[in-house]
């Protein structure tokens, strides 16, 4: 399951919880479309919004939908302890595989970051997939812990940012990595306007935000990169560069929860508060965006 495309879909949400219909239609998609796996309670997928109880319940909604496609479901929170629940909230409810970031208010040394993971792999009887997102963890992984924690029982994978722009540079970072950890550990690329780049140079799989409402248009570029065609791999993201720009300057979830919306996928309330939805200017630039690209319902 980590290899291909694994789509990370949005996790309606208001105030009074989860809309639990919307919730499963999404992820009812993916699973029909032929992604190779859902991320559940990813960042798109808002998890560090959302109640303990929410969680779980998110995560049996994911993996009840997507109807035999496995389900990678994130248990990252503050503390190891919550961590631990939410691994077993995830494994109760049949995730195949869980994700985890190490969040964090004070800064964590990097024995901290290596602790927590060899602290809830003791206990998986699942995979883990390591999430690298130093954009919103502010922890910042290098190459030497890396190579620590990929040792580590259950560790299947590593979801990395983006890599350089420039494919030599980009393979050199990948090949870098892949160096230091064992050769079942796959590597993935996130940062969706870097996901051509990444998988050209060499990335396993794609954890991808775009994928989460569009897996056919994600499905096109993954299989165009695996199949070895870097040049169509490379001019399909080239089309989607209006997207990445919105994404690059609202934030991928803004941007999704607006056209989940827009496309009458969630309603027009749909992240938790503190968080909004795009202004109505940029909520124009997308629609646009979106009609020029052609990426309607079944997109």
């Amino acid at each position: 399951m980590f290899t291909g495309l694994s789509a990370f879909p949005l996790t309606p949400t208001s105030d009074s919880g989860i809309d639990e219909h919307a919730y499963a239609q999404l992820v009812s998609r993916l699973a029909q479309a032929g992604v190779d796996s859902i991320g559940a309670l990813g960042s798109t997928g808002g998890y560090a919004y959302l109640s303990h109880d929410q969680r779980a319940q998110a995560a049996r909604i994911a993996v009840d939908a997507a109807d035999g496609t496995p389900v990678l479901v994130g248990i990252g929170a503050l503390r190891t302890s919550q961590v631990l629940a939410l691994a077993e909230d995830a494994q109760t409810a049949g995730a195949s595989a869980v994700l985890l970031a190490p969040m964090t208010y004070q800064p964590l040394t990097e024995d901290e970051v290596f602790g927590l993971y060899e602290d809830v792999t003791r206990e998986l009887s699942v995979p883990l997939c390591v999430y690298d997102n130093p954009g919103t963890t502010h922890v910042h992984f290098t190459d030497e812990l890396h190579a620590r924690i990929a040792q580590l029982p259950q560790v299947a994978s590593i979801k990395i940012p983006p890599v350089p722009g420039d494919p030599a540079a980009a393979k050199q970072r990948v090949e870098a990595l892949r160096a230091r950890v064992p050769e079942a550990v796959t590597i993935g690329i996130s940062g969706d306007w870097a996901a051509a780049t990444g998988l050209n140079a060499g990335c396993d799989v794609w954890y991808s935000v775009v994928g989460g409402l569009f897996p056919e248009t994600a499905l096109a570029l993954t299989r165009a990169a695996r199949n070895g065609d870097a040049g169509r791999a490379a001019a399909l993201s080239d089309r989607l560069e209006p997207l990445w720009e919105l994404f690059r300057r609202h934030g991928s979830l803004r941007v999704m929860s607006a056209a989940a919306s827009h496309l009458q996928r969630a309603a027009e309330v749909n992240l938790p508060l503190p968080l909004r939805g795009l202004a109505p200017d940029a909520r124009r630039q997308l629609i646009a965006v979106l009609e020029d690209l052609d990426l309607g319902a079944g997109a």
